[in-house]
Order: C-alpha cells, then structure tokens, then sequence
C-alpha cells in the first residue's frame, strides 16, 4: 500500500507529509480493511498537519472522509462483506458504556478515538476502520462525491441542529467553505431563508447562485436579522459578527475544532437570550441521518482532484483559499 505520512507538524508549504511504501494491512476481530477510493480534505487534516491542533499520535496518516470497498473483514465481523461500498468518517470508536454514550451522545465519548488523529486515516491506499462505526455509501453516489459528505456533510448537519435551525428560520451561514455549501442544501430543503457571509466575493457570487437571499462579507449587516447562525470559520472575530446579527432568541454554533482567540465583546450581544454553543464532532446517528437525506435530495458538492501523491498540494491550495468546494484525493 501506498500512504501519505504526516512525521512532525510544519507549515503546509514546507510539504510536511512523505509519500511511502507499506505492507498491506489486516483487519482485527471488529476491523475492516477498506481499499480506499476517494479521501476528501478537510481543514481539520490543515489544522493537524500544521501543528494548530495539537498531534496525539506521530507518525500518523491524516485523513477522516475515507470511501472505498471492503478488501478484508475480521472474524468478528458478519454485517460487511469484502466488495461492499464503505465509508467512514472523523469518529473511529467510542467506548459506549460512559453517561455520554448511553445518552446518545457518542461524540463527547472521553474515550472516543478519531480517525487520522488518534489513528491512521485514509491519505493511504489501505484504510483500517472499525465495522460499526463504517457506513453503507448512498446509492447513486461515486467515491469522489460521497467523500466530502463523511466530514463537511455530516458536521454542518449537526451544526444545523445546534443552532436550533427549524423550517421557515433566517439561517445566516458565515463563511462559505465545502462545510456550508453543503448545510446550505439542507437549511434549504428544510424551507429556511439561507444569508451569507464570506470574505470572498467569488463565494458570494456562488452563494446567490445556490439560493442565499442575500451574501455579503462579515462586516455587512444582512437585511434581516438572524434566528439561527452557524459560523465556519475558525476565527474568533467571525463569531462576534454573527451575534451582532442574531436576533432575539436565537443561536450562534461555532463549527471548528480549533479557534483562535475570541475577542472581548459587550454582554449585550448575549441579552435578549442568544446562545452561543459549541459543536463538537458527530454521532453514528447524525451520519447515517445525513447520508439517508443526501440520497433522497441529492446533495452535491463541488470538488477538484489531487493523486494521493499530491496531498501537500491540495493542503497548501485548502490554506490559501484556492480550493472550489472540496479537494479530494483519488487513489
């Protein structure tokens, strides 16, 4: 097999990760081993590979939106068979004995495990995923589209529901990134009314094109104000924005993993009971959720793709702004 090794953490432009060479893996009692097919990039891979999110495990394989077929299935194993499409995602296992596992709240698990951050993930031709946290690819869906639904699909569904978004809300969408273009398809087909903010005026434009009522940058003031807003951006000074847009009543979700430091702000962006939550990975139940609404919609993305052997690159293009939707490495 072929992987893409991430050694010690460094600035995307200094290629941080080495292609090499590596035995074929085989699967434990509860494993898959899935021949991946399509792996999309996400900011977070960014955020490891740079050394903002702190590594927990070196070196390690990045990598959490991992669609292929099944190559192998262990002893344990009865509901996949080797050929059957398979996807996975950030959550690799939770131990599903805590509070928080019993309550259906998997994704605060302090035992959980996330893939390509505790274990190797799918910039590689072999991936290694545990059965019962893999899920059936929808039908009608290639590799390279489903890919970018396993992370930004699937955490902007979340963030939806964080946000307390309802049918017929003023959703405000700040930043405009492969996450939101995909929450944008659902807030729509929920019946809300989709305000955007980005710097980008390119993002704008394609925002409109999609269906926002209104796109402006996060300084403007949108037409109306806001009863739900999810935030996409990993900046502090984003969410700010956001609150000041919010109406009475209403949410802010802050959809990163890594923030930078929020700045000091008046209570009276608070008053009139906002809330300001976090949203923290997913459930089992949010992805299969999400891929069930993305075969009956259907959700698309757009994509550029990148070799396996070109994942420094489609890292550097995420950092820079440059990328059109979702990069996705294709094996």
């Amino acid at each position: 097999m072929k992987r893409m090794v991430l050694d010690a953490p460094s600035p995307a432009s200094a290629t941080p990760l080495r292609l090499e060479e590596a035995p074929d893996p085989t699967p434990g009692e509860d494993e898959l081993v899935i021949a991946v097919r399509a792996c999309a990039v996400c900011r977070t891979d960014l955020q490891l590979v740079s050394g903002d999110l702190p590594a927990r495990r070196l070196p390690i394989v990045p990598g959490h939106q991992i669609v292929g077929e099944v190559a192998a299935v262990g002893s344990g194993v009865s509901t996949w068979s080797v050929g059957d499409r398979v996807a996975a995602g950030w959550l690799s296992s939770a131990c599903g004995a805590c509070v928080h596992c019993l309550a259906g709240r998997e994704n605060l698990c302090e035992r959980a495990r996330f893939t390509g951050w505790d274990v190797d993930g799918g910039y590689a031709t072999r991936a290694v995923v545990k059965a019962g946290f893999a899920f059936a690819v929808p039908a009608g869906f290639d590799a390279i589209d489903a890919a970018p639904l396993l992370c930004g699909g699937v955490i902007g569904y979340r963030a939806l529901g964080r946000a307390g978004v309802r049918p017929g809300m003023r959703v405000g969408l700040y930043g405009f990134g492969a996450s939101a273009l995909l929450a944008m398809q659902v807030a729509r087909h929920r019946g809300c009314r989709v305000f955007v903010a980005t710097r980008s005026t390119v993002e704008q434009a394609r925002a409109r094109e999609m269906g926002a009522v209104w796109a402006g940058a996060y300084d403007d003031e949108p037409p109306e104000p806001l009863d739900a807003v999810v935030t996409f951006a990993p900046a502090g000074d984003v969410v700010v924005a956001a609150l000041r847009r919010t109406a009475r009543g209403g949410t802010v979700a802050i959809n990163a993993i890594h923030l930078d430091r929020v700045p000091a702000f008046s209570y009276d962006l608070l008053w009139w009971e906002r809330s300001l939550v976090s949203v923290s990975n997913y459930t089992r139940q949010d992805a299969s959720e999400l891929l069930d609404l993305a075969a009956r919609l259907p959700l698309r993305t757009r994509f550029e793709r990148h070799p396996l052997e070109r994942a420094n690159e489609a890292l550097l293009r995420l950092r820079d702004g440059l990328v059109d939707g979702s990069a996705v490495l294709v094996m």
